[in-house]
């Protein structure tokens, strides 16, 4: 039983893709939600086309405005199959189908996000994708942590958790917020990756261990090299390795030319995941 966990938002988005891919999000929030008795709240917004050029032709327009009715129809279905999807798993949950432009999107679901206890997404490997801009929102703004699920994965399980662990301020949030997680998992792993940068002033992983033993967690810390430098993929391989049910870990962010931008480490899980991976910012 999960604890303190009493409220999911479970974002879908319908974006006008040709080939829309399929969302595991759902399934896996709705899984999740009747293991911690938890309500959900889904968000199935549909992104506003805008006709930007003052003297675009009146067909042009109806093309827009039809293609705009067109998603608005299907983020509405989407809400009604969430809704009976959540009845049948016997979870409670409030739907949202929402038409908005992408800046009033991103804006809406990020607040919607801070009165939720999480929030869970498709992981989208596109860093262009209106999915990670949501992702990155939702990790920056929200003050709320991220569950991003890969494609296939719709069935929530945690027995196994991997904390990825570099001794800093944003892992020691991502524990801190994965406690209802890791007090459920039969098998906790607390992962340093060596070699990347240097964590001789950070705080090790055995004197994290005592911290969790008294929260209920009984965690086993491990030391393991980048395999070439990769952070990233050193902790997928050790989850494949492992058949970790989710990957805790803190999100680092870049300020760019005043732009905020993910760290590499980051960019990479949520690129290519093997399982479900919890961020906290």
């Amino acid at each position: 039983m999960l604890q303190n966990i009493h409220s999911v938002l479970i974002g879908l988005t319908e974006e006008g893709d040709a080939e829309e891919r399929s969302s595991s999000a759902l399934a896996y929030g709705l899984s999740l939600a009747r293991t911690a008795g938890a309500h959900v709240t889904v968000q199935a917004a549909s992104l506003m086309l805008t006709v930007s050029h003052a003297f675009i032709s009146n067909f042009a327009e109806g093309l827009v405005a039809a293609e705009n009715r067109r998603l608005d129809a299907l983020a509405h279905a989407v809400a009604e199959s969430s809704q009976r999807a959540a009845a049948a798993s016997g979870v409670a949950c409030t739907t949202q189908a929402a038409q908005l432009t992408y800046p009033a999107l991103v804006k809406s679901f990020t607040s919607l996000a801070r009165t939720h206890d999480l929030t869970v997404l498709d992981s989208e490997p596109i860093s262009l994708a209106v999915d990670r801009g949501l992702i990155e929102a939702v990790l920056t703004d929200s003050g709320r942590p991220l569950l991003t699920v890969p494609r296939g994965r719709e069935a929530f399980a945690g027995d196994r958790i991997i904390v990825a662990w570099d001794g800093s301020a944003k892992a020691a949030r991502a524990l801190n917020d994965a406690l209802p997680f890791l007090r459920a998992a039969s098998q906790v792993e607390l992962v340093s990756v060596t070699g990347e940068k240097d964590l001789a002033h950070t705080l090790p992983g055995a004197e994290v261990a005592p911290h969790l033993t008294r929260h209920g967690v009984q965690v086993n810390v491990l030391s393991l090299p980048a395999q070439d430098g990769d952070v990233a993929e050193t902790l997928r391989n050790h989850a494949r390795l492992t058949r970790a049910d989710m990957v805790v870990m803190g999100a680092y962010v870049h300020s760019r030319l005043r732009q905020m931008m993910l760290g590499g480490t980051t960019q990479s899980l949520l690129r290519n995941c093997p399982v479900p991976l919890f961020l906290s910012y």
